[in-house]
């Protein structure tokens, strides 16, 4: 499941020309930057509410929607009829698909996502490629460097695989959706339509149509008066 068509349908991006030849999806990551020098076009289409910082290096589309205070540092293809609210920060090497939200105090960095994705509130997004329609619930945190020494590994049949990528976050498939302050740690891979449910600190694969829920127990007691 580690093959671009396998997690994204290339119609959903105007970028497929990134992921042709590659034969692992993270493969696109490592041709990003090369990608966006050959093929950005710098120039402003969109519309701001309020007051926006945008780098010389940054082409946004038409309908798209700059809300005041965010800050677009580029290189970094935007395009149309997205919403880029208040205070988001999109960092270097980015692309971001039609009709995307990329929501307050987000930040982004090092990432592709594919048309109507959604990243809202309180995100981070680096070194990762989300897919058509994907969705981070609020404060979705996407880790994309190990704590120890070397590349991120993934999991191919049965044995660790060297990636290649010192940083690798997660590859989000199409339709999935990651829950309420979920955590991704480094080279996460969700298929097409897993869920993970809220507060799950998640590491490893999560094939397609499958859901991780967090099985921490909850107690519920008698509310009683405290004492005086």
């Amino acid at each position: 499941m580690f093959k671009p068509t396998d997690l994204f349908d290339l119609h959903q991006t105007e970028h497929a020309a990134l992921f042709e030849g590659c034969e692992y999806a993270w493969d696109a990551l490592k041709r990003l930057q090369d990608y966006l020098a050959t093929h950005l076009r710098p120039g402003l289409h969109n519309h701001c509410d309020g007051v926006a910082w945008i780098g010389e290096e940054v082409s946004i589309g038409e309908g798209t929607v700059v809300e005041d205070g965010a800050m677009i540092q580029g290189p970094a293809i935007i395009g149309r009829n997205c919403l880029i609210r208040h205070n988001a920060y999109i960092r270097s090497q980015v692309i971001v698909g039609d009709g995307c939200v990329v929501g307050n105090a987000c930040e982004l960095k090092h990432c592709v996502l594919f048309n109507h994705c959604e990243v809202p509130h309180f995100n981070y997004v680096g070194d990762s490629i989300l897919g058509h329609r994907a969705h981070l619930g609020a404060g979705v945190k996407i880790s994309n460097l190990k704590v120890l020494a070397g590349n991120v590994t993934v999991e191919l049949e049965g044995r660790p695989f060297d990636t290649g990528l010192r940083k690798l976050g997660a590859l989000v498939g199409d339709h999935a959706q990651v829950g309420c302050n979920a955590v991704l740690n480094p080279g996460s891979i969700l298929g097409r339509n897993a869920i993970i449910y809220p507060c799950v600190n998640w590491r490893g694969i999560l094939p397609a149509n499958l859901l991780a829920k967090n099985q921490a127990a909850i107690e519920v007691v008698m509310q009683r008066p405290r004492e005086t």
